[in-house]
């Protein structure tokens, strides 16, 4: 089991560990009835928090943020010496997650997206994990939620008995969710993004050799062009040049944000 720590890469504060850490950390705070929130960056997500002060303090308060992308995983090699053979894949972290939990019998909600996707993501962990409870699943509304939902959405979470909650929103409003949901849950929070509709079915997935190459953001930009095009072909190359310029001691980031002004209240 591979648990090394935090190290910085532009100032986000990555994790250096391995799925086994990753979900063993989960089951001890469902063992504790402790909350936590849990995230899965790729280098989209390293980027949001790069260019934004305030959502940068809001990553370096997670509990655990995990190397989604294979970018991310070959920089904490480089730069800090991790020795990472393999990156925590959001949607793998999901499903190893939801097999453990089906085995010991810890419950789930599942919050996000849309409707179909949040049913037949439901439908297909059942399939796939016979054993698991599903206590509750509920659509992203895709606006600002005000006090009192939000205070309604804490209770309906909390009264379920959840042991884990789910949350596929998109980055960086999952990260905005779990960040500002913490104090009014007792249980971990993952946000796993991606992992709702690929589970479910209704996305496709790069093909293994593009997603061990770290090209997968190649196949979801011949997929999805028009949403895509600026996240991958403006943030990729300005988060190899910021490395290479963090490598080379030619600029320090520092993990220091900036305290949000305000809640966005994001469901």
């Amino acid at each position: 089991m591979l648990s090394l720590g935090k190290n910085n890469v532009l100032g986000i504060l990555i994790d250096a560990v391995d799925y086994e850490a990753a979900v063993s950390f989960v089951f001890e705070r469902v063992r504790q009835n402790r909350g936590a929130i849990i995230s899965a960056l790729a280098v989209h997500g390293v980027m949001t928090g790069v260019l934004d002060p305030e959502h940068k303090f809001r990553l370096n308060g997670f509990d655990l943020l995990v190397p989604d992308g294979q970018p991310v995983r070959w920089v904490m090699n480089w730069l800090h010496g991790t020795e990472m053979v393999e990156r925590v894949y959001g949607p793998e972290l999901m499903r190893r997650t939801c097999e453990r939990a089906a085995g010991d019998g810890a419950s789930i909600y599942l919050y996000g997206s849309t409707r179909p996707v949040v049913t037949a993501l439901a439908a297909s962990l059942t399939r796939m994990f016979p054993g698991i409870n599903i206590v509750g699943s509920e659509p992203s509304v895709f606006r600002k939620l005000n006090p009192k939902e939000r205070a309604s959405l804490q209770q309906r979470i909390q009264s379920s008995g959840a042991s884990i909650v789910f949350v596929g929103l998109g980055c960086p409003r999952q990260e905005i969710f779990a960040y500002e949901l913490r104090g009014g849950l007792s249980v971990p929070v993952l946000a796993v993004g991606a992992a709702f509709p690929l589970l479910a079915g209704m996305l496709s997935q790069a093909p293994p050799w593009m997603q061990h190459f770290g090209l997968e953001w190649l196949f979801r930009l011949l997929v999805e062009p028009r949403r895509l095009w600026r996240r991958y072909l403006l943030l990729n190359p300005a988060y190899l040049v910021l490395v290479a310029l963090q490598r080379c001691g030619l600029m320090h980031f520092s993990p220091q944000g900036r305290p949000p002004s305000e809640e966005l209240l994001l469901g």
